[in-house]
This record gives structure tokens, sequence and C-alpha cells, in this order.
């Protein structure tokens, strides 16, 4: 209760604010807007279907290219661990791919697969699957060696090791990897969509821009973090609880 109370002073203070810095004009009202102009914006584009069929489009591409980001990233990850090669070698280049902008992989993306949805999806995905390999790969490898010798005594071999001893130690790290690998294709599809001329939620907001509409960027940019914050509250936050209960990782992953 206590914590919602601290949420609804903090967002009402900003709002405040934001209100108080639009009527002292320190910037013309085309650059600066005022929460009265972005609501309005927002009612504008729910009544005229524009921003529902735009959050439609920009979740099934993100839901594809994450989809797939998880399931080649936590089978990179795995393979990282199985070897002292391939950590070595591949796992090197993982590490210093990750550091690139996810935007730098778009014209690559027009060269093999043109102005098309596929290319904003390989955006997403190449945003997204590092970051997961990356967590799986630490999460393998930060698993107390006791724990996998206790369950090779217990008789735990091949899957029934990786199921029952190697998976639970290791679920804090990968839970904490999909949450961050959602969080970066979520921002390279916004990315990938500001680029083409394409429906979707990045190019409402560019649409935004040619029209020297603030209020309309604004509009967008509150949709798409309300929209992070929301799927992260919502699943992954779900997901930790429930591995906590199942797992008994309360302790591990509140760390």
């Amino acid at each position: 209760m206590k914590k919602t109370i601290n949420q609804v002073i903090f967002a009402a203070g900003a709002l405040v604010l934001w209100e108080g810095l639009a009527l002292l004009r320190l910037w013309p009202p085309y650059v600066f807007p005022t929460p009265q102009g972005v609501a309005e914006s927002l009612w504008t584009g729910f009544a005229d279907h524009s921003f529902w069929i735009g959050i439609a489009v920009s979740m099934r591409r993100v839901a594809i290219g994450y989809a797939i980001s998880v399931v080649l990233g936590i089978l990179l990850g795995m393979l990282l661990t199985s070897s002292r090669f391939l950590e070595d070698t591949m796992g090197r280049l993982v590490l210093s791919l990750q550091s690139l902008p996810s935007i730098c992989w778009l014209p690559m993306a027009v060269l093999w697969f043109g102005l098309t949805e596929k290319a904003i999806i390989f955006v997403a995905v190449t945003g997204s699957l590092l970051a997961v390999a990356q967590a799986t790969k630490s999460g393998f490898e930060n698993v107390p060696r006791i724990l996998s010798m206790a369950g090779r005594n217990l008789g735990a071999k091949g899957p029934q090791l990786f199921r029952y001893v190697l998976l639970p130690a290791s679920l804090p790290y990968l839970v904490d990897g999909l949450r961050q690998g959602w969080a970066f294709a979520w921002r390279s599809l916004i990315s990938g969509e500001m680029i083409f001329v394409t429906v979707g939620l990045g190019q409402l907001l560019m649409m935004g821009r040619d029209l020297n509409d603030i209020n309309q960027v604004f509009a967008v940019m509150v949709l798409i973090a309300a929209i992070g914050y929301t799927v992260d509250s919502i699943l992954f936050r779900r997901l930790e609880t429930s591995l906590r209960h199942k797992w008994g990782l309360a302790t591990a992953a509140s760390k």
C-alpha cells in the first residue's frame, strides 16, 4: 500500500512539474507540450484507431523477434558454456558484439531483406539475442560447483542433472537476461520502425516529427514507455515470483 501511495505521489509531482515548466514558457509550445495537449493527442490517436493499429503491429513484430532471440540465445549460451574452445573464441565475439548498438545492423538488414518487415524483425532479434545468450552463459557459469557434485552423487546425470540442478540454480540469471533481452528487443524494434515508412509506433513517432506535432511525439513516447513497463510488470515480475515459489529461489532472486 505504501509503495502504491509513493508511486501516486511521484506521478502527481511529475505532472505538476511538467505543467509548471510548460506554463513558464521557457520553450515555445511547439517544442515543449503541456500534459493536456499530450492527453488530447492520446485521446485522438485511440479514437481514430491509429494508436491501436500501431500497438498491434509493433507488439506482433516484437513477439516474433523476441521469441526467436530467446530460443537462439539460450541455445547459444548453453553452447558457449559446454566448450572451453567456443567460450574462448565465439564467446569473446558475442561479448564484443553485445556492445554494438542494434541500429548498426539496420544497413545489413536492408541489404539482406530489403525494406520489408523481416528487416525490422531482424533488428529486434539482433538487439535481444546476445543479451539472452550472455545471461544464459553467466547463469550456468555461476552455478556453485558443489551443487553439480551433489546432484551427480545422488545419481542425476545428463537431462536430469540439467533439469533438477543446473536449471533451477541458474534461473535468477536467466530471468534477468530474459527481462533485459525484452527491453533491448523493444527498443531495437522501435528504432527499426522509425527508419522504415511502415505501420507501427516508431512510424507514428516519426509522423509526429514530420508534422511538427510535438503532442503526438510525446504521446507515442508515453505509449512506448507504458507498454515496456506493463510487459515487464505483468510478464517478468510474475514469472520471477512464480519461479521463487516453485524452485525456492526467493533469497537468490531478491539479491
